[in-house]
Order: structure tokens, then C-alpha cells, then sequence
């Protein structure tokens, strides 16, 4: 198994082993200020938050090519991001709209907000059966 990881500090997303070996940067260009990442290894996609100066979502394969933004507009501080495996609907939470909203992960269609609230601060989210959990910073 494989873990990936954001690096705020230099702009990059990352992939390891578990224990830790064959490190290397899977995405370096076009990043500002990557925040979180989901991973869907049947489907061979991981999907990234971006807080930078084009806040976003973006989708690309496991080894960072054919690289996609698939939300770019109504978005601003795009915390957390779960991916709900058997609807397969991509999940953001966002700090600065209050809002958690879903899109269809292979077209990233049919936009919805799930969730709406007022002065919440969400920090993260994880969809789990019929359930959908988030933290409130």
C-alpha cells in the first residue's frame, strides 16, 4: 500500500510506501496551496483541495498524470474532501462558504449542497454509509 500526502510548505503532493520508502513527488506543478488529499485505488484516482490564489478540486491518476481540475468556481476555502465509494460521489468541506457539496467523481457533474450552514468553520469531512461526519474548527 501507498500514502499520500500534501506539502504545504514546498506546494507538492507526495507518495510512499507505508513504511516510508520509495518516496517521490507525484505533482509539483500548478499547485499553490494544496490542503487535502482522498484516494480511490479501484478506480486509480486521488482527488486534491486547493486554498491558493484558484481555490479548486482536482482529480488526477495514482501516479499524478492526466491531471484535471474538476471545481473551480463557488469555491474558496476547500478543507476537507471524502470520497463516498458506493455513490461514487466526491465530498468538500469548505471553511469560508459554510458548505459541504458533492459532485459525481468521474465527471464531476450534478453539483449539490448537502450541507449549508452559518459560521461553521468546517474543517473536515467523511462520508460513511448513509452518514456524512465533519469538524467544526
Amino acid at each position: 500500500g501507498n500514502i499520500y500526502w500534501t506539502d504545504h510548505g514546498f506546494n507538492l503532493i507526495e507518495v510512499a510506501r507505508l513504511n516510508g520508502s520509495f518516496r517521490y513527488v507525484i505533482i509539483s506543478q500548478g499547485l499553490d496551496q494544496p490542503r487535502s488529499i482522498a484516494v480511490h485505488p479501484e478506480k486509480g484516482y486521488f482527488f486534491w483541495t486547493e486554498w491558493g490564489q484558484t481555490p479548486c478540486i482536482g482529480r488526477a491518476h495514482l501516479d499524478g498524470s492526466e491531471k484535471v481540475v474538476l471545481v473551480s468556481l463557488g469555491i474558496a476555502w476547500p478543507n476537507g474532501i471524502s470520497i463516498d465509494y458506493q455513490e461514487n460521489k466526491l465530498y468538500w468541506c469548505d471553511a469560508r462558504t459554510d458548505k459541504i457539496e458533492r459532485i459525481d467523481l468521474e465527471s464531476g457533474g450534478n453539483r449539490e449542497i448537502v450541507l449549508s450552514g452559518s459560521n461553521v468553520d468546517m474543517f473536515s469531512v467523511t462520508v460513511f454509509g448513509a452518514y456524512i461526519y465533519w469538524s467544526d474548527r
